[in-house]
């Protein structure tokens, strides 16, 4: 059974989230994309269109079921709200856009009428200012999910690399307070079930990172890896999951380390996301993890100071939506 198509939110519409949705759109065939639909903005995603240079027809559905059909032609949109197209320059109005178009994006894949969300980037301040009073996108749909933000996980997923950062947007003073064993059993449980179940990893293989230089080097440079880190590891591989480590996360991001393991779990933000980005910036994915709907979204943010010149690179949105398209098929014939 086919997924049914994905539901595309906005993003800020003073960033270059719907510019890349109209490039991704005007890539569908080439990038084999499935299709997709655009939450609001039908004027503004035209003139973002107009400004990148891309020939793109937008044509506004009535209802999901007429997305397949438009979506050969132009990008379907679902619902009359829009707003003016002023890239570089947010304000209260495109953040309330951006805000209506990921709750309703959301809610669409919560009912199962999409096939998944990929969720467009926003300036977190600013939809903090019309009412989103989650940390983050990820945080907002997990609640939509009923799922408690702790179980919901974020792996950043590129070319060269799958990582996981167990803590994520903490101060790195608090980071030791932040982890226990149970945080990491409980999220290395749910990313091998993920690996498995939505990227047909069988026997997933996960790496799991030291806080300190040299993962603690027993003891002298920190007792985090001897008090927390290894008894968690333990406890994973006595559920049968292939888990090693503490690793030095100085050594293990090199090409023949990576090839040891599917996904690395690093102990917070930047340990995670500094190696994926300067591996795979132009194609990373934030896709998370342990939620029964599909979302993912381009690992980078609004980048206003670039938006509206052409110069943003697709190459994240497209991934992440060709990503989402994967994991609902695979479900779907799960």
């Amino acid at each position: 059974m086919a997924p049914a198509p994905l539901a595309v939110s906005l993003g800020d519409p003073a960033g270059v989230g719907p510019e890349l949705i109209c490039e991704a759109w005007a890539r569908r065939h080439e990038e084999r994309l499935p299709p997709f639909f655009v939450c609001g903005g039908a004027r503004l995603l035209r003139a973002a269109a107009a400004a990148r240079g891309l020939q793109v027809a937008v044509e506004r559905v009535p209802g999901i079921a007429h997305v397949a059909e438009a979506f050969s032609t132009a990008i379907p949109v679902l619902g009359e709200i829009d707003g003016s197209y002023r890239p570089g320059n947010p304000e209260p109005e495109g953040a309330g856009l951006a805000f209506w178009s990921l709750g309703r994006a959301a809610s669409l894949a919560v009912a199962g009428e999409a096939g998944g969300v990929v969720t467009g980037p926003i300036s977190k301040a600013l939809l903090a200012e019309v009412g989103l009073t989650f940390p983050g996108q990820t945080e907002f749909v997990a609640d939509a999910c009923q799922v408690a933000a702790d179980d919901a996980v974020m792996m950043l997923a590129g070319p060269s690399l799958k990582t996981v950062p167990l803590t994520v947007h903490v101060a790195l003073a608090d980071v030791s307070g932040r982890l226990s064993i149970d945080l990491i059993v409980r999220r290395g449980r749910i990313v091998a079930q993920a690996l498995r179940r939505d990227f047909g990893i069988d026997y997933p293989r996960l790496a799991v990172c030291g806080l300190n230089p040299h993962a603690g080097e027993n003891g002298r440079m920190g007792r985090e890896e001897i008090e927390i880190i290894a008894p968690a590891i333990a406890a994973l591989q006595r559920e049968g999951i292939d888990a090693t480590g503490p690793h030095p996360a100085d050594s293990m991001f090199a090409q023949r380390a990576r090839e040891t393991y599917d996904v690395a779990l690093a102990m917070y933000h930047d340990q995670a996301l500094v190696p994926l980005k300067a591996l795979d910036f132009d194609h990373g994915v934030n896709v998370t993890l342990g939620l029964p709907i599909v979302r993912t979204s381009p690992d980078h943010g609004t980048a206003f100071g670039i938006a509206g010149t052409g110069m943003a690179h697709p190459g994240a949105m497209v991934a992440a939506i060709r990503m989402a398209g994967d994991i609902a098929a695979r479900r779907a014939t799960a």
